[in-house]
């Protein structure tokens, strides 16, 4: 297509005609553009306003459809408004400045936009709000990004969400303060909660809970992804193949999910008649040495924090065998320090259940 232009130095003059038809190019091209996209492609030339009293004069020939509102506002073809406004109803995404940002008005607006949270059942939109809350809080209050990116959809049958900064990263961020040596251990801390690097300000709950809800929960930040897949159930801890500056939140739950965010607390309370967050459970196959668990240093890295907590279970499940030292450390040592707090152990084989035996019986572990 070309366009009349008048050329002025090296500056490049569309006339009135000829900018609706580079919108309407676009419109075939990217089926919906924002105005933010109209002025790039025309090289900046021209005001906001000015591209908007363009595209008000195409709404009203009926050539193209304005959908959204404010800062989420989009254009489509007039072909193409019943699609866009049902996905509309579906999706959001924004981009928002992290100065004086609150998360409860950003969830305020979500839950005005979309129609489709607030028609879902008490235990679904109790579980977003907490979910949602916790993590854009995070984002606010411990990246330090100048701005961050949220989306919330209904994706098949579920309802997903993701909070997206630019700032220091989670793993970076506990690992400073917590004096560790690698994102590895960062992500071992906080999987089993009360992990916070504020903690006069915040408990630290906010991840543990929020992943122990999800269907799917995934953490990215700098070289490393944390993904829990509690339908399977079972967690990865992967490297990216390229770094993410900041963080990213990406949270999934079925839309008719049973799941009930009280009895999640109450799966993590020693005694359910208490609302105490004071039971955890580790996955020890998170702390592996090559592929065999042996040593006092990994007990001691497993037993990091443990002390906050009443119930500890550790899981063993995928975890082929244990050294004497490793199981030592924690059935007589950690033990002996902490007689209150009782140790759990799930999904052993028998060689595992075996070496925890040989020390918890009396007059056989030394």
């Amino acid at each position: 297509m070309v366009y009349n232009k008048i050329t002025i130095g090296i500056k490049l003059v569309y006339n009135y005609m000829d900018i609706k038809k580079v919108i309407l190019r676009l419109l075939e091209e990217k089926k919906r553009v924002r105005t933010r996209d109209i002025i790039v492609a025309l090289k900046n030339q021209y005001s906001r306003q000015y591209i908007n009293r363009i595209l008000n004069s195409l709404i009203q020939e009926g050539r193209i459809v304005k959908v959204g509102e404010t800062i989420s506002t989009f254009y489509v073809l007039a072909g193409q408004k019943d699609e866009a406004q049902a996905e509309a109803g579906n999706k959001i995404k924004l981009r928002l400045s992290n100065s004086g940002l609150k998360e409860h008005e950003v969830l305020d607006d979500i839950n005005r936009r979309l129609p489709f949270i607030v028609k879902a059942k008490e235990n679904i939109r109790s579980i977003f709000d907490y979910a949602f809350s916790e993590m854009l809080n995070n984002a606010i209050e411990h990246s330090r990004s100048q701005f961050i990116e949220i989306e919330v959809m209904k994706e098949d049958k579920s309802l997903c969400f993701v909070v997206n900064d630019f700032g220091v990263g989670v793993f970076k961020n506990v690992m400073k303060k917590r004096g560790l040596k690698s994102e590895l251990e960062a992500i071992q801390d906080l999987l089993k909660g009360k992990t916070t690097t504020e903690p006069h300000a915040h408990s630290g709950e906010g991840i543990f809970f929020t992943s122990k809800i999800a269907d799917v929960f995934v953490l990215e930040s700098f070289e490393s992804s944390l993904r829990i897949d509690n339908r399977i159930p079972d967690v990865f801890i992967e490297e990216l193949p390229r770094v993410k500056k900041g963080t990213k939140v990406t949270f999934k739950i079925a839309l008719d999910t049973k799941k009930h965010l009280s009895d999640v607390f109450k799966d993590y309370s020693a005694d359910p008649n208490e609302p105490d967050f004071d039971k955890t459970k580790v996955q020890i196959k998170l702390y592996t040495m090559g592929t065999i668990y042996v040593s006092r240093s990994q007990a001691r890295r497993v037993l990091t924090g443990l002390e906050k907590f009443r119930h500890i279970v550790l899981d063993y499940d995928k975890v082929p065998t244990v050294g004497q030292a490793f199981v030592d450390e924690i059935y007589r040592v950690f033990q002996s320090k902490h007689p209150s707090i009782t140790i759990e152990s799930v999904n052993t084989n028998e060689a595992v259940k075996f070496m925890i035996d040989r020390v918890e019986k009396p007059g056989r572990g030394k």
